[in-house]
C-alpha cells in the first residue's frame, strides 16, 4: 500500500473528528447557546447536508486542479470555518461553519477516495479504501472520546480548536506525500462521468450506503443522553461508551477490508442482517450497561465494516467517473447522516425517548437488508466481472 494512502489518513482523521464529535457535545451545545437537544443535534444533519452537496461538486471543481493543490485548499478552509466555529455565539453561525467545513471535507474526501484508487492495483480498490477510511474510525477511537473529555473540562469549544490544530499536521502531511501534478490519465467529459450515475449497480450501491449511514448517525448523534437517561451511567462514561464504537469500527474496517475486494456479497449480507438484529437488541437491552457497552462495541464494527465495503462497491461500480466516483459515495453516505439524526430527533421530539432512534436505526438496517436481497437475486449487489488482465471491473454477473 503506498504510504501515501496512509498519510491522506491522517488528514481523514482530523476531519472525522470534526463530522463524530458532536455525539459527546450536543447536550453541551444546546445549554450553552440556549436550544434543545434536538435542535443541536441538527447540526449533525447540517454538516451531512454540507457534505451531500459539496462532494459530487467539490469534486467536480477539482477536476482541472492538481491532486495536491486541491486536498490543501480544502484543508485550508475545513481548518478556517472551525476557528470561527470556536469563538462564535451565534447558533446560526455556528450551523454556517458546520455547512462550510462539510463542504471542504466533501471536495477533500471525495479527492482523496479518487486518489488512493488511482495509487493502487485495479483489484485493490477495497484495501485502499479501508486504508483511507481507518483514518476515520482512528477518529472515532481517539478523536470522538478525546473531544468529549475536553468538552467536559473546558467547555465544546475546546474541542473544536482542538480539530483546527490536529488539521494543521494533516496539511503538512498532504503538502509532502501527496503529488502534485495530475495523475497523467486521460480524464473522461464531465457529461460522461455523471452519466455514469444512471447505472442501476451503481444507484442500488449508493442507496444501500445511504441507509447504513443513516441508521449508523440515527443512534451515534444521540449516544450522550442514552447513556446517561437510559443507561443510567455518569457523563464520565461518555467518553468510554463513544471510544468503545470507535474501537468497534476500527475492529470493522480492518476485517472488512480483507473480503471487501473477493467476497462483498457475504460482507453485506451477513453484515446487514446482524446490523438489523443488534440496533433491535440495543434498544432492548439499553437500561443494561453491560449488554449497552458490549453492543455498541459490536455494532460500530458491524456499521463501519459494511459501510466501508459499499464505498469501495461504488468505486468499482463506477469505472466510467474516475473522478466523481467518491464524489458519489461521499454524497450518498451524507444523504443517510443527514437523514438518520433528523429521522432520530424527530422521535425523540415527539415524546418517545432515548431509545426510539435504536428502533429508527433497526428499521433502516432491515430496509438495507431487503435492498441488498433484492440486489443481490438480480446480481446487481456484491458480483463483480474479471477483466482481460483478471481484475475485477464493476460490471455485475449473473453468474
Amino acid at each position: 500500500m503506498p504510504f501515501a494512502v496512509f498519510l491522506l489518513g491522517v488528514a481523514v482523521f482530523a476531519q472525522g473528528t470534526s463530522e463524530f464529535m458532536l455525539s459527546g457535545l450536543v447536550p453541551d451545545i444546546a445549554r450553552d447557546l440556549g436550544v434543545s437537544v434536538p435542535a443541536a443535534g441538527a447540526l449533525t444533519s447540517a454538516f451531512a447536508v454540507g457534505m451531500v452537496v459539496g462532494a459530487p461538486l467539490m469534486a467536480g471543481l477539482a477536476r482541472r486542479w492538481s491532486r495536491r493543490g486541491a486536498l490543501l485548499g480544502f484543508l485550508g478552509v475545513f481548518l478556517a470555518v472551525h476557528v470561527v466555529g470556536a469563538v462564535t455565539d451565534s447558533f446560526g453561525m455556528l450551523v454556517v461553519t458546520r455547512v462550510v467545513g462539510a463542504l471542504a471535507n466533501a471536495g477533500f474526501l471525495a479527492v482523496a477516495l479518487s486518489t488512493a484508487a488511482q495509487l493502487v492495483a485495479p483489484e485493490a480498490k477495497g484495501r485502499a479504501t479501508s486504508t483511507l477510511l481507518g483514518g476515520v474510525t482512528l477518529a472515532c477511537v481517539v478523536g470522538v472520546p478525546a473531544g468529549a473529555v475536553l468538552g467536559q473540562l473546558w467547555g465544546w469549544r475546546a474541542a473544536f480548536w482542538a480539530v483546527a490544530l490536529v488539521s494543521l499536521p494533516a496539511v503538512v502531511a498532504v503538502a509532502l506525500s501527496v503529488p502534485g501534478g495530475a495523475d497523467g490519465s486521460e480524464r473522461p467529459a464531465l457529461r460522461g462521468e455523471l452519466r455514469s450515475l444512471r447505472s442501476p449497480r451503481l444507484q442500488v450501491t449508493l442507496l444501500l450506503g445511504a441507509l447504513v449511514n443513516g441508521a449508523t448517525f440515527c443512534t451515534f448523534t444521540y449516544l450522550a443522553p442514552l447513556v446517561t437517561e437510559v443507561t443510567g451511567l455518569g457523563s464520565g462514561w461518555v467518553p468510554v461508551v463513544l471510544a468503545l464504537f470507535g474501537a468497534g469500527s476500527f475492529v470493522g474496517v480492518g476485517v472488512a477490508g480483507r473480503f471487501a475486494d473477493r467476497r462483498p456479497g457475504v460482507v453485506l449480507g451477513v453484515g446487514g442482517g446482524a446490523l438489523c438484529l443488534g440496533w433491535g437488541a440495543l434498544a432492548l437491552g439499553a437500561g443494561t450497561p453491560a449488554v449497552a457497552l458490549g453492543l455498541v462495541f459490536v455494532l460500530g464494527a458491524l456499521s463501519f465494516g459494511v459501510g466501508s465495503t459499499l464505498v469501495s462497491e461504488v468505486l468499482y461500480a463506477a469505472p466510467g467517473a474516475p473522478t466523481l466516483g467518491g464524489g458519489f459515495a461521499t454524497a450518498a453516505f451524507n444523504v443517510g447522516a443527514a437523514l438518520g439524526p433528523w429521522l432520530g430527533g424527530t422521535a425523540i421530539g415527539a415524546g418517545l425517548g432515548y431509545r426510539s432512534p435504536l428502533w429508527v436505526s433497526a428499521a433502516l438496517a432491515a430496509l438495507s437488508l431487503m435492498v441488498t436481497g433484492v440486489g443481490g437475486a438480480s446480481g446487481l449487489v456484491g458480483r463483480r466481472n474479471r477483466g482481460a488482465d483478471g481484475s475485477r471491473t464493476g460490471a455485475s454477473s449473473s453468474v
